[in-house]
């Protein structure tokens, strides 16, 4: 029998404010990740900060906000109204303390409870905040959440508003590297949501006169548009709607008080009905809903009093009030779309028979697949029970109460040597693995039927669970890893290519990446040290000195499980595969899978790069 621990007063143990945050930044900024994906926290640090320059904006106070990052220093300035010089310290140190309570001073408010920029000083190496309002101004200088300097000028000629700078910690942040095709993007949807807002970032300025009209623009191309994009704005909503030519799979992008809910939740759901039941009503058709759904490309917008939200990263709204007096916040969108699409669609004839030409092809497709669709998903079960191909994780991305769902991993494997060491060495709460038999299909210019029709797609699709809408993926990660050689790199390429082809929205949302892998293993007695390059390698020969042996990695198989685990653990690198926005899909995929293989051949020839002083040495 074990000895019972004692369990005395002296167990209990009360943590100041920064001790908790530093203790458990995944409840406050989500998961840490090292910059690679979108939700990553380094850029979760960078939104808190901008949603009060966003609300000072909201509120009528200051057009333009600057963001510089250099390396690993952010600054964000804006010229709202200023932290009340007094309240500097205490706004970005004490817990409780904020505007962001007062409900009359900001009524629709991003930061809710004034936890963000408590959280980006508790996280961050160095924390300066400086406040400029009524020709004075205070600042204060933290080291992880403690204060080491503080300030105040009575006569300065600095513009009004707030300035903070931080360097997140990379003892929490390892391997940190902010993406400028993220941050971009972030930034982009705040002046899409604040048309008239000015964003400089870098020297980069962002700017929209028609919101989420210009989202919509930006996310399809004109060529690709099915109709013109749909524009529809309330008070308190707006919408924007197109259909894709080529696009199969549904595809929203939603936001609460200018947060990006990329989970979705109520408001989501409640559009997603809005439009099924509007155009049923405008066309006297009872039309399926999928049919109807399928290839829409939208994106609505909502303010909502007092909104609640499934986490502190705020990516799904849990709320079904609007507040203020409002009915609830399906009642609201419901009526919105049903008054507004329905006028809009009577306005304009030649979208009412796009339209319903694109429900009525999907209604003809849905039911030629009809057959192999259901027998595909009774493959699909049989499968999931002693499915060899899937070895799952506990954690998922649709599981919303679970506090590390965003850290929920596929990864996509060739080989059963490769895929053992990872299903040995993975976590088994979080990391899920999918193994290919071989070569998957090339899918470019195939139809929807062959997701259904060949088994590999068919369990893949059946697993991410997408094949209506990204609503239930159940990875937030997807991560392809294949050897580092030829057949590795075609593998990479074909998952791409049915990625692109019919479930563009997996990449658009940044969901997929390449697994990096090292080339080799540097070690003396004393030190190992794992390379992705040959500088690396070099580095690594240069700091262990002497002789030291070298091992050259040719395939992910030949990885012990006991190394594996350190790449796909704290240190994993992973590659974020992205869309070219100057460049369709359709244009993608016939340049690099089509039929045009000289230019293909002159393409490789020109771009091809290769280190002679690295083959020098290895011979």
């Amino acid at each position: 029998m074990s000895k019972e621990t004692k369990y005395t007063e002296d167990n209990i143990r009360s943590l100041d404010w920064k001790e908790h945050i530093r203790m458990r930044p995944g409840m406050y900024i989500g998961k840490l990740g090292d910059g690679s994906s979108p939700d990553d926290g380094i850029y979760i640090l960078l939104k808190e900060v901008l949603d009060n320059s966003i609300d000072e904006y909201v509120m009528g106070a200051g057009k333009t906000i600057e963001i510089s990052i250099q390396g690993d220093k952010v600054i964000v300035r804006d010229y709202g109204r200023g932290i009340p010089l007094g309240k500097v310290v205490d706004v970005v140190s004490k817990m409780n303390t904020g505007g962001k309570y007062d409900s009359r001073a900001f009524k629709k408010s991003v930061g809710l409870n004034g936890v963000g920029t408590k959280a980006v000083n508790a996280l961050s190496t160095y924390f300066r905040v400086e406040s400029t309002r009524d020709g004075k101004s205070a600042s204060a200088e933290f080291e992880k959440g403690n204060l080491t300097n503080q300030d105040t000028l009575d006569e300065t000629s600095r513009r009004r508003g707030t300035k903070v700078s931080f360097v997140p910690d990379d003892s929490i942040f390892k391997h940190y590297k902010y993406r400028t095709e993220y941050v971009s993007k972030m930034l982009k949807n705040y002046v899409y949501l604040n048309p008239g807002l000015t964003i400089i970032f870098n020297g980069e300025k962002f700017i929209s006169e028609n919101g989420l009209k210009d989202l919509l623009s930006d996310n399809i191309n004109q060529e690709d548009r099915l109709y013109d994009i749909v524009h529809l704005k309330g008070d308190d909503i707006e919408v924007a709607i197109t259909h894709s030519k080529t696009q199969y799979s549904e595809e929203y992008h939603s936001f609460v008080n200018g947060q990006h809910t990329t989970q979705g939740g109520t408001h989501q759901a409640a559009f997603r009905e809005a439009v099924v039941k509007t155009v049923r009503e405008f066309y006297g058709k009872n039309y399926e809903a999928s049919d109807i759904r399928k290839s829409i490309v939208a994106a609505i917008s909502i303010k909502v009093m007092e909104p609640v939200f499934e986490s502190q990263t705020k990516t799904k709204l849990g709320s079904t009030e609007m507040g203020d007096g409002l009915p609830t916040v399906r009642t609201y969108i419901n009526d919105f779309v049903k008054n507004k699409l329905d006028n809009f669609l009577h306005k304009n004839q030649a979208t009412a028979e796009s339209l319903q030409r694109k429900i009525l092809q999907a209604e003809r497709e849905r039911k030629d697949l009809s057959g192999i669709r259901k027998l595909a998903r009774e493959r699909a079960k049989k499968a999931s029970l002693h499915n060899k191909k899937l070895r799952d994780c506990r954690v998922h991305l649709s599981d919303s109460k679970k506090e590390r769902n965003l850290e929920s991993t596929l990864f996509i494997t060739e080989g059963d040597s490769a895929s053992g060491s990872i299903t040995k060495s993975r976590d088994v709460n979080t990391q899920a693995v999918f193994s290919l038999r071989g070569k998957p299909l090339n899918s470019y210019n195939m139809s929807k039927k062959i997701v259904y029709e060949n088994e590999e797609f068919n369990l893949l699709q059946a697993a991410l669970n997408i094949e209506e809408s990204l609503e239930d993926l159940r990875y937030n990660n997807i991560v392809i890893a294949t050897d580092a050689d030829v057949d590795g790199m075609h593998i990479r390429l074909l998952l791409i290519t049915f990625f692109l082809q019919f479930f563009p929205e997996v990449i658009k949302e940044g969901h997929l990446y390449i697994l990096q892998t090292p080339l080799f293993r540097v070690r003396n007695k004393k030190e190992t040290i794992y390379c992705y390059s040959e500088q690396e390698r070099r580095d690594a020969i240069n700091k262990l000195s002497g002789k030291p042996e070298i091992t050259r990695f040719k395939g992910l198989g030949e990885i012990s499980p006991d190394e594996f685990k350190h790449f796909i653990g704290d240190d994993m690198r992973l590659d974020p595969v992205m869309l070219d926005k100057e460049k369709s899909i359709e244009e993608l995929l016939s340049f690099y899978m089509g039929k045009n293989t000289p230019q293909r051949q002159e393409f490789i020839i020109d771009n091809l790069k290769v280190e002679l002083d690295a083959i020098e040495e290895e011979l």
